[in-house]
């Protein structure tokens, strides 16, 4: 891991505190970033989303999708945990501890949009991290990237259905051109952007390819910490007011992390599975696509919506939470591979 992913959640921190600073000290420029937007679309935040994304989806290789039948349940499982559990045990998270446990100290205003938040958390998985997680606990990389453009291509079909499927089912309304508009934007034109000059990459040699990786590698994490800057900027005051509601909204996110990555690393085992496989598999369900996530909340719901603070809350843990995850099953390989073999 670099130096922004090892420490990407004191990165966070950081912009968290210069973000209500910049808030409280500098309003008025705040507010006109604010203002620069068309249908619903941030500029700023749109151009840094971007920046933020395609790196990212450089990596991702479609071609890859053949090698999926090579461990067709180790896919099974991983499909069947990102999109037939995780967003629905969320959806059951949230209504559980925020509309319910947590509620008395939230603002009533913003339990939906804090719901909502947690739902595009977890409809979005991994996507870029996922390679360094697998790295560290010497998962299959075939199968890695074979899961990855999997989920990705899954993605560009069912993110939009399945998130307005939930919301409605935990009564919010949210409009549908918005939606599909975020899906276009954040999801179906990076990801041709970022193939097409992956072709063109390649074209010129796998040299250029990794050099080009390795430049603009940087980019992605800036970006986001610059948004976060400028979320934070409008957040700062209900921050204030409730410092722990980050507290809060992050005992469903932690909840759902370690109880898919422990239900995936289980039915791997179960059907006897690699370890290799199990782990990339087991990671893969329980980590997220924080960018696209960040990116979705603000354009439905604004940047100082609770929507966006809550996916802001899954970025913030990301890191520590995921390296638990790698190291428990790293840990306990040989009672995986007692059972598996067994």
């Amino acid at each position: 891991m670099n130096l922004f992913e090892r420490y990407l959640s004191l990165w966070v921190f950081l912009c968290i505190v210069a973000g209500i600073a910049l808030g409280q000290w500098l309003p008025a420029p705040v507010q006109a970033i604010g203002r620069m937007e068309i249908a619903k679309v941030n500029l700023p935040v749109g151009l840094l989303i971007w920046v933020m994304i395609i790196p990212m989806l450089l990596k991702v290789d479609f071609g890859a999708l053949h090698q999926v039948k090579r461990h067709w349940r180790g896919i099974g499982v991983t499909l069947f945990v990102n999109w037939a559990v995780r967003p629905f045990s969320m959806a059951l998270l949230g209504w559980i501890f925020i509309r319910h446990v947590f509620a008395p100290w939230l603002p009533a205003e913003q339990l939906d949009s804090y719901v909502a938040g947690l739902i595009l958390l977890a409809a979005a998985p991994c996507t870029a991290m996922v390679f360094v997680w697998s790295r560290l606990t010497n998962g299959d990389p075939l199968f890695t990237l074979s899961q990855v453009a999997l989920n990705d291509t899954i993605m560009v079909f069912a993110f939009a259905p399945l998130v307005a499927l939930l919301l409605g089912l935990s009564s919010i309304i949210v409009p549908w051109d918005t939606l599909l508009t975020s899906v276009l934007l954040y999801i179906v034109v990076p990801v041709l952007i970022a193939q097409a000059w992956r072709r063109a990459l390649l074209a010129r040699g796998p040299a250029a390819f990794e050099a080009t990786l390795e430049r603009i590698g940087p980019w992605s994490i800036a970006a986001l910490l610059a948004t976060l800057v400028l979320l934070f900027a409008f957040q700062g005051e209900a921050i204030l007011k409730q410092p722990l509601v980050i507290a809060m909204l992050a005992v469903p996110i932690l909840i759902q992390v370690f109880f898919n990555s422990a239900l995936a690393y289980g039915l791997n085992r179960r059907l006897g599975e690699s370890h290799a496989v199990a782990c990339p598999s087991a990671l893969i369900g329980a980590s997220n696509f924080f960018e696209l996530a960040v990116a979705a909340a603000i354009s439905l719901f604004g940047f100082e919506s609770g929507a966006a603070l809550a996916t802001v809350v899954g970025v913030l843990i990301e890191v520590p939470v995921m390296l638990l995850v790698v190291r428990w099953v790293n840990r306990s390989k040989g009672w995986y591979e007692a059972g598996a073999k067994a």
